[in-house]
């Protein structure tokens, strides 16, 4: 029982020690999610526009754009924008957390593009033609009578892709980035101990768990938009 107690205390002694550094490491985390989405947010609607708008040129580069960027992993786009692009063009030559947030921002714009648009989508094509009888822009339209009414539904996609971003910011550690799973897997090559591995994961489901409570938050007050309402 003795012997139990003293390796419970020796973990927990182990714990509170790598517990600075696997914080510094989910500060960078959070810095690069919070970033990402300040970026890539608001980015994702030209690109939804234009894949459903009427100009041609416009709508084929969003949709090749957002093609190219769903359809090829977010590590490989990683390695492309930190190895490949300085060799070609050495004046782009980014640091670690530029380059991570370059692509994560580019890659999440084009996912939540098509969230965008599958939300402008279902809302009734018989709200165009009623603002249009009443001589209303098709810009105005857009923006004052859709997309308010789309937001409540595209913020569950929306929030869950968020989720996916907390947790996808792992893989910027291939690019010696280092935030909560660099930190850890140092921890753990350092000390040949996964206790590391243990804690990030604690803090992980912290950040994915309090990322929920605000989506459900922010799903109650745009609630408003919705027809009916």
């Amino acid at each position: 029982m003795q012997e139990i107690i003293q390796s419970l205390q020796g973990t927990v002694e182990y714990m509170l020690m790598i517990l600075p550094a696997l914080l510094r490491g989910a500060g960078f985390t959070l810095a690069l999610f919070a970033s990402t989405l300040v970026l890539s947010l608001p980015l994702g609607l030209p690109f939804a526009l234009g894949s459903i708008g009427r100009n041609p040129i416009f709508r084929f580069l969003s949709r090749f754009y957002i093609w190219v960027f769903r359809g090829t992993p977010l590590m490989l786009q990683l390695f492309f924008f930190y190895f490949f692009l300085p060799k070609m063009f050495p004046a782009l030559m980014l640091d670690a957390f530029s380059t991570a947030l370059l692509t994560f921002s580019l890659n999440y714009a084009a996912y939540f593009a098509e969230i965008y648009r599958a939300g402008i989508e279902s809302i009734d094509g018989g709200q165009y033609e009623a603002a249009n009888s009443l001589g209303i822009s098709r810009t105005r339209t857009m923006f004052g009578i859709i997309i308010p009414q789309a937001v409540k539904r595209v913020i569950p996609p929306v929030a869950n892709e968020a989720i996916v971003l907390i947790k996808d910011t792992a893989l910027a550690s291939v690019i010696s980035f280092s935030e909560l799973m660099k930190a850890s897997r140092g921890a753990v090559n350092r000390d040949v101990r996964a206790d590391a591995y243990l804690m990030a994961a604690v803090i992980y489901l912290i950040l994915t768990f309090l990322m929920t409570m605000l989506a459900n938050r922010l799903e109650k007050k745009f609630s408003v938009y919705e027809v009916g309402k």
